[in-house]
C-alpha cells in the first residue's frame, strides 16, 4: 500500500516525507513499547504508536521502518521531525486512536507484522 494511500484511509496528515507520498508500506503494526518494535516488526512496516519523542525515530531507523504514523492526534516535536527528515522516514499524525487505525487499515487489506509474507 502506498503511504497516500494510508494518508486517506486514517484521515492523517504528513508532518515529514511529504515527497515519499509514493512509497510503498508493506505491513503495519501499532505498539507503544520499543521494546516490541525492536523484536517484532520487520523492515517496511509502518509503526502506529502514541510516542512521539525522538527515540521512536531512531528505533525505526534501527529496524528500517517503513514510515510512523502518530495515533490519537498526537504530533511531534521539531526535533523528532527534523531527526526523521534527515533520514527519510515519513511521520504521519492521525485524530484516530491506534485501535480503529489499525482496523481501518488492516480492513483495507494492509496486513500485520505477523500475517506478512514475502
Amino acid at each position: 500500500m502506498k503511504l497516500k494511500d494510508i494518508e486517506r484511509i486514517l484521515g492523517a496528515e504528513i508532518v515529514a516525507g511529504i515527497g515519499l507520498r509514493e512509497k510503498d508500506i508493506e505491513m503495519a503494526c501499532g505498539s507503544d513499547l520499543m521494546s516490541d518494535v525492536l523484536a517484532f516488526m520487520k523492515s517496511g512496516s509502518l509503526l502506529l504508536t502514541g510516542l512521539t519523542n525522538p527515540q521512536v525515530v531512531r528505533t525505526a531507523e534501527m529496524t528500517d521502518l517503513g514510515a510512523i504514523c502518530f495515533v490519537r492526534g498526537k504530533k511531534p516535536d521539531q526535533e523528532t521531525i527534523d531527526m526523521a527528515e534527515s533520514k527519510n522516514i515519513p511521520l504521519l499524525t492521525t485524530p484516530l486512536p491506534m485501535f480503529e487505525s489499525c482496523g481501518r487499515l488492516y480492513r483495507r487489506g494492509l496486513p500485520g507484522c505477523s500475517e506478512y509474507t514475502e
